[in-house]
């Protein structure tokens, strides 16, 4: 199992940094041509979330993103410093937060990820997608 990590300061212009890195390792792990689009537009979207999570939240801490090539899937992570105090809730109660934001970015990425998890604790967040890998590129 390889896994590439990338660890960025959270600010906007990384995040097309992080999406064009994470399309070219799906694409070297395997991920089938037709789906590098949803990758590259989920990573987007899950690390715009964490830097506004930052941003807003004025978290100086940097933003995890972990590419991981497991034997039948590849599995991106991304993890932000954000605790629950700086995640949106339906009452907009995290100050200065726009909770309809928060959800739509939500609806994004279960919209282009089957297999989606989004969790968030007190010392951060974390958003795990994984996708099939081909059988032929397992193969090559």
């Amino acid at each position: 199992m390889a896994t590439v990590e990338l660890r960025f300061s959270a600010l906007p212009e990384h995040v097309r940094t992080a999406r064009l890195v994470a399309a070219a390792v799906a694409r070297r792990a395997g991920v089938d041509e037709s789906v590098l689009d949803e990758v590259r537009l989920a990573v987007g979207e899950a690390c715009s979330r964490a830097v506004g999570l930052h941003q807003r939240g004025g978290i100086g801490g940097a933003v995890r993103v972990a590419l991981i090539d497991q034997e039948k899937r590849f599995l991106i992570e991304v993890e932000d410093e954000a605790g629950l105090d700086t995640v949106p809730t339906a009452a907009g109660s995290a100050e200065g937060i726009d909770p309809d934001e928060d959800t739509l970015g939500l609806a994004v990425l279960t919209g282009l990820v089957e297999d989606l998890e989004v969790t968030s604790g007190t010392g951060g967040g974390l958003i795990r997608m994984s996708w099939p890998v081909s059988v032929d590129a397992l193969a090559v």
